[in-house]
This record gives structure tokens, C-alpha cells and sequence, in this order.
């Protein structure tokens, strides 16, 4: 995964674990599990998702909802609720007794997972720990993130967004669908009960980034163990990478693949080494039965904050774990959130065309570069929004489309007003070959291959647009309709046609 991500990896490893919910006189491992991270190993304190206590609540999950509630006790859950967590040993053992160290193995060859070289080159297993009981102490939200989510998904907003739990389709009744999106923003702080093996280390086994210092578009690792407390030995602690995507106050996005299961999982940055940014609040969004491939975060910061405050109000037992919760450090690197980042992320502005909208690019202050897809017809009136530097709406009309025939889908949009404030980007004169990724669809067989498709170089592009931005003259842009035959075929997933057989007469 590249050197600068080696410290991360360590930290993410081992803060990982899973945590199951389960009634009392069922086995140890129950029907509720998710992702978790180990935020100090003495005393043994660890945060994960809320959405496995939902079926817990002595009130229902309606209290997940009232107004400015910020956390509920841990006695708000019924007393039959059994909780285990499950982590990773530290310490490596050696490979001839990872079988006896590894009770339930699904496989024999379970047993080479997280094999690292040992100091003599032997290769050593960590093993998993059993699972360790432990207590709900509070549940906790973060209201900044619940508003920003009823703003971006609420109402009609999310009427055709699904997100994806562990459970098939058919088997989540609505009101179960309901108890998942009331508990998407709530997170829970256990204590792991004391035993031989839950204190290997002593201290805060992370530190906390704050909220606004990991920029844009930086580098993030998620690790998360999917389905849960499914074979663990298999899944535990697997390590995704990705990007901040975006945010929202303390709602963040990311491209990184996480599954279901990774609910609570951590989010680490590579810079501060290791730093926890997040935990994963919801796996694989799903729009008008698309997957999107993205995953919501929750930033940690502002939860510990949370968890802090409610700890010291509770009762003195609890006050007193409130230091020991993990510390908050700042970044030197890189700007905070709020600052507008490189040129090519504040040229990046929003194009809706009536219920149809996508992105863009500010080519100069009254010209925008989309997709034909997004804007189709020439003559049509869109609205470009910008978020940076401040929200901006301004409408527009489409002055260039091309033809559906034509492999290039774009679309030229002309601004009634000036983006002010937003640095256009340079064009380069030469490009490096490769592919973007994102969905490419096979028009013959109707099939979709997800991560791949084709990017259509701005030096295509560049010389029509520098015309039409002096003279008016579409003609450079009409040429796009009139792609040569090699480039229709390459962009249609076929083969080149054979060369028609010359005659013998």
C-alpha cells in the first residue's frame, strides 16, 4: 500500500474489532453486529456503531430522534442485552500454534491470515482474541452531523437513496428499514470488562483529528470488518484506501469500498500517522437503484466531544474515564476543510437540468463544461451551483450539446452571470494516457462494468472552447458530432470491423 501508509496500517489493525449484540441465553456472538474501534486498552474503552442497540431500546428507536438529544445512558437499553467484543492480538504467535490460538477456524487456511514475517523470517500469526464481554455505557450522536443529513437526504431528497445493510432485502421489514436511517448518526462507547487479555497495552490506542484539519481530497484508510461478526478470522479488520471525497460539517464522504458490517469501523488519515478521522455511518448508498459507491462518515472528533461531556454528567465513575478518552491533534499538513483547496476542486460546480442534474467544470467565469447526458438539448435552461467560495446559484443556457451519435458527451453551458470567486483551471497542453473509474455500460448486451470508462482529454476539447470564448463560433465544437469511425467504435466496446475483402476480379 505504498511506505507512507505503513504507521496507519499498524494503528488501524490494531485499534480494529468487532463488536455482536445479543440477548441474554443466546451464544455469545449474536444476530447484531458491527465494526468498532479500541480507543484506549486500560481501561478498555471502544466505539462503534449504534445501530446494533436499536432493538434494545426500552422506548423504541423514537428516542434516537428527539429533539437535541445528544446521547442516551447505557441503562436506556433493556437488561437481557449481551454485548461482546472481539479484536486481534498485538503479540504474534507462531505459526504451529495458530490453529490452537484461533478457536472456530472456518478453514484450515483461516489460519494464514494476518501471517506477517517474524524477526527470524518465519512467518507469525496474530491470533484472535476470544470475545470479551463488555458494558454499554452511553450512545451517543453527533446533532451537527444528524442535521446535515435530514438537509442532504431527508424528505423527498432521499426517496430514491437506499443504504445497505447486512441483512437481505426481503428480510428487513419497513419498520426495521426506519430503526436503520433514526440510528445512521448514533454511535455507541462501551467498556470492555476486565480480563487477563484486554489490558495487553496501557493508554489511548489512537489519537483524534480534529474536525476541519484533514483537507480535501486527502488520502484515507478504512478499516472495517465486513458482515460483521462473521468469520471473523477471515474478515476482521479489512483495510480499504480512498479520499475525502467531500464534506459537510462533520458529514464526510469517501470513496472508499466499505461493506456491510463496517458500520463504526475507523477512518484514518496517513498524515497525522494514523490519526483517527471518522468512523464509517453508512456503507454503499444506493440512488434509484444505482450503486453509488460511496460511503458516509461521521467525523470522530465531535463524538468524543459528546462523550466527554455526558461522561462528566452522569456520575463520578464515569467522569473519571473522560480523560482517558484519546486526544484531539491538529494537522500542519495541508488546509483545513473550510479553505477552497486546489483549482480543479473549486472549478467543480453542481448542473442541474430540470429533475436531471450532474457535474461540471468553471472553464472560464461564464462557461461550463458538462456532460451531454446531464444537459441534452440546446437552448435548455439549466442552474450551475457553486460551493465555493460561498453558495452560489446562477442559471444558464445550453449552447452546445452533442449529437447522441457522437462519443463525446458534452455540453457547453453559458452563465447569465459571472462565477466570481472561483479560480478556473489551466488547461494542460499534453495529458498522460490511462483510464478513469467509474461505470462504463456495454450497449449491446446492456451490461455495466463498474470502475472503468473512458476520460475525454481537455486538448480535444480546449481549442473549440478557446474559439467559441473569443468569436461565438460553435463550428470548432460541432466538430466533435463528426468523430472518425475508430474512435465510435472504441467508445461502443466493439471490435474493429475486418477490412472488406478485395475483389479477384
Amino acid at each position: 500500500m505504498g511506505r507512507q501508509w505503513g504507521p496507519s496500517m499498524k494503528v488501524a489493525e490494531q485499534a480494529g474489532c468487532v463488536v455482536s449484540a445479543s440477548r441474554a441465553g443466546q451464544s455469545d456472538v449474536g444476530s447484531w453486529s458491527c465494526s468498532g474501534v479500541i480507543l484506549s486498552r486500560n481501561p478498555g474503552l471502544v466505539l462503534c456503531h449504534g445501530g446494533i442497540f436499536t432493538p434494545f431500546l426500552r422506548t423504541g428507536s423514537a428516542a434516537l430522534t428527539q429533539t437535541g438529544a445528544t446521547f442516551l445512558p447505557g441503562d436506556s437499553c433493556s437488561d437481557d442485552l449481551r454485548l461482546h467484543v472481539q479484536w486481534r492480538s498485538t503479540a504474534a504467535s507462531p505459526v504451529g500454534r495458530a490453529e490452537q490460538e484461533l478457536p472456530g477456524l472456518c478453514t484450515p487456511q483461516c489460519a494464514s491470515v494476518g501471517l506477517e514475517p517474524g524477526a527470524t523470517g518465519r512467518a507469525q500469526a496474530r491470533p484472535l482474541q476470544p470475545p470479551r464481554p463488555a458494558q454499554l455505557l452511553l450512545l451517543i450522536s453527533c446533532p451537527a452531523f444528524r442535521s446535515h443529513f435530514a438537509r442532504l437526504f431527508g424528505a423527498e431528497a432521499a426517496e430514491q437513496w437506499h443504504f445497505v445493510s447486512s441483512a437481505p432485502d426481503d428480510a428487513v421489514s419497513e419498520e426495521e428499514e426506519e430503526d436503520q436511517l433514526r440510528a445512521l448518526g448514533w454511535f455507541a462507547l462501551l467498556r470492555v470488562r476486565s480480563g487477563a487479555a484486554t489490558e495487553e497495552r496501557r493508554g489511548p490506542a489512537v489519537a483524534v483529528a480534529q474536525l476541519g484539519t484533514v483537507a480535501k481530497g486527502a488520502p484515507l484508510l478504512a478499516c472495517g470488518s465486513p458482515f460483521g461478526a462473521f468469520c471473523p478470522d477471515i474478515f476482521l479488520n479489512t483495510l480499504s484506501r480512498g479520499v475525502l471525497s467531500n464534506a459537510a460539517g462533520p458529514l464526510l464522504l469517501t470513496d472508499a469500498r466499505c461493506l456491510p458490517g463496517t458500520e463504526g469501523g475507523g477512518v484514518f488519515a496517513a498524515r497525522p500517522a494514523g490519526a483517527l478521522v471518522a468512523l464509517v455511518a453508512a456503507p454503499l448508498c444506493w440512488k434509484a437503484r444505482e450503486w453509488v459507491g460511496l460511503t458516509l462518515l461521521c467525523a470522530a472528533a465531535p463524538l468524543l466531544q459528546v462523550a466527554r461531556s455526558a461522561l462528566a454528567r452522569l456520575h463520578p465513575g464515569s467522569a473519571s474515564l473522560a480523560p482517558l478518552l484519546p486526544p484531539e491533534v491538529g494537522s500542519p499538513w495541508g488546509p483545513p476543510l473550510r479553505d477552497f483547496g486546489p483549482p480543479w476542486a473549486a472549478a467543480a460546480v453542481l448542473v442541474e437540468c430540470g429533475t436531471v442534474w450532474g457535474s461540471g467544470v468553471a472553464v472560464a467565469p461564464r462557461l461550463v463544461v458538462t456532460c451531454r447526458h446531464v444537459a441534452p438539448r440546446e437552448a435548455t435552461r439549466v442552474l450551475v451551483r457553486s460551493a465555493i467560495p460561498k453558495n452560489v446559484a446562477i442559471w444558464g443556457r445550453v449552447v452546445f450539446a452533442t449529437q447522441e451519435t457522437s462519443p463525446y458527451d458534452i455540453a457547453v453551458v453559458s452563465l447569465e452571470e459571472d462565477l466570481n470567486g472561483v479560480p478556473t483551471p489551466v488547461p494542460t497542453e499534453h495529458f498522460h494516457e490511462g483510464i478513469v473509474a467509474s461505470n462504463t455500460r456495454d450497449n449491446n448486451t446492456g451490461a455495466t462494468y463498474p470502475h472503468l470508462n473512458f476520460s475525454i482529454p481537455v486538448t480535444v476539447l480546449q481549442p473549440a472552447l478557446k474559439h467559441y470564448s473569443q468569436t461565438g463560433d460553435l463550428g470548432g465544437l460541432r466538430e466533435l458530432d463528426r468523430a472518425t469511425e475508430p474512435v465510435r467504435v472504441v467508445w461502443r466496446l466493439q471490435r474493429p470491423l475486418p477490412e472488406a475483402p478485395r475483389s479477384k476480379l
